[in-house]
């Protein structure tokens, strides 16, 4: 009997019979031919091709078993990872998604009797994480892609960096709420008496201790230099004194912390009035939010500067997504970058500005290093957060 022509009732009835999945004792995979019925299967079986194929089969049946078993895999795995990741999920679920296409691989063609043996085997070399309930067997699919665990750890270094600031944050305010508690204690001690009116019409007298203004910072007023020899001895002198006297001010000898911001403008300001701490070649930290949330907290190297060293154009190098972005920032918008041991930095003001040395070390709880000057291996000790910055040759 021919076959229908293109169009006629009988030739669309049986494309609609051919579409979609078959009974699969009916479907040959050497020939990878689908009967619909018993009586088709049986023609098939009996046909010179299907001979044709039984013979290459059974010259090497393992290579053609290895092959339909790898496909079968890769084809089930690649399913799994698309369609639903890494989360757990039935793997009789995924295998009734993978066999809804025509064309896949049937499993009684592959080294594996039942679905129960296949997902063992994905168990048993790493692929997947099993695990048997009364539902039935599930699985979890591990991704080992190159790209995924790359982006993984830069996301896990990133999660760190921003918990080490945090942290770094969080150590400081408990310090200045232990530091304001112990003064807040101490002055409850005294008694204070209630306002009361008197009887009679005497003017009411308030007894008010006004607690004194902080130390001010010593200022030296330079006179006039005489044109003699001795006047620049006396001016390197009293510039000595000056260094020495903010030096001494600038740090808490108990606890090594930045007494108050005013404070550290006040000593820059004296240091240098009319020039910034910004240099060529210092790594910063971007601490405004108004350039967006992709430039909080990058950081770059200054390329120039600008204004005195108080504007500086600076090459961001991190993260990957503003990298070799250049923009125009004053110094109040960054701050310092401290590096590890052993790495080069500036130091930007007081008595050894400009010099640079390596860190010596760290004094974390005090947030302050120690630096080893290149010019004469001297070490200075307990240089604030602030007063130095990574460089880059």
């Amino acid at each position: 009997m021919g076959k229908h022509e293109v169009g006629t009732p009988k030739y669309i009835a049986n494309k609609i019979k051919a579409k979609g999945l078959q009974k699969l004792r009916w479907y040959c995979q050497m020939c990878q031919k689908q009967c619909r019925d018993e009586n088709g299967f049986k023609c098939h079986t009996m046909s010179e091709s299907h001979h044709r194929q039984l013979l290459l089969f059974a010259d090497n049946a393992s290579r053609y078993m290895d092959q339909f078993s790898k496909e079968f895999s890769h084809g089930y795995l690649n399913l799994l990872k698309r369609q639903f990741g890494t989360r757990r999920v039935p793997a009789n679920r995924v295998y009734q998604e993978y066999i809804a296409d025509r064309t896949h691989i049937h499993m009684n063609a592959t080294i594996w009797l039942t679905l129960t043996a296949f997902v063992k085997w994905l168990g048993r070399t790493g692929q997947c994480v099993v695990d048997e309930t009364e539902k039935g067997w599930y699985v979890t699919y591990i991704d080992r892609d190159p790209e995924t665990l790359a982006a993984q750890e830069k996301k896990a270094k990133k999660q760190k960096m921003d918990k080490d600031d945090e942290e770094r944050m969080m150590e400081f305010i408990e310090k200045q709420v232990e530091k304001g508690q112990q003064e807040g204690s101490g002055s409850s001690d005294t008694f204070k008496e209630p306002l009361t009116r008197p009887e009679n019409d005497t003017p009411l007298v308030l007894d008010m201790k006004i607690n004194k203004k902080p130390k001010i910072l010593p200022i030296i007023k330079q006179e006039k230099p005489d044109r003699s020899s001795t006047s620049s001895e006396s001016i390197s002198m009293i510039s000595d004194i000056k260094r020495e006297a903010l030096d001494e001010e600038y740090t808490d000898k108990e606890t090594g912390l930045i007494k108050s911001e005013k404070l550290k403008s006040t000593l820059i300001k004296d240091d240098d009035n009319s020039e910034g701490w910004l240099r060529k070649g210092l790594t910063v930290k971007v601490i405004t939010k108004s350039l967006g949330d992709r430039y909080y907290k990058s950081k770059g190297v200054v390329e120039s500067t600008e204004k005195s060293n108080f504007v500086g154009k600076i090459k961001l190098k991190s993260p990957e997504e503003v990298q070799h972005h250049v923009i125009k920032l004053d110094q109040a918008y960054v701050e310092t970058v401290i590096p590890a041991i052993g790495k080069e930095v500036m130091i930007l003001w007081g008595k050894h500005k400009g010099m640079r040395g390596a860190v010596y070390k760290l004094h974390i709880e005090h947030y302050s290093v120690d630096v080893k000057l290149d010019q004469d291996s001297t070490v200075v000790r307990k240089l604030p957060y602030e007063q130095v910055c990574k460089y880059v040759t």
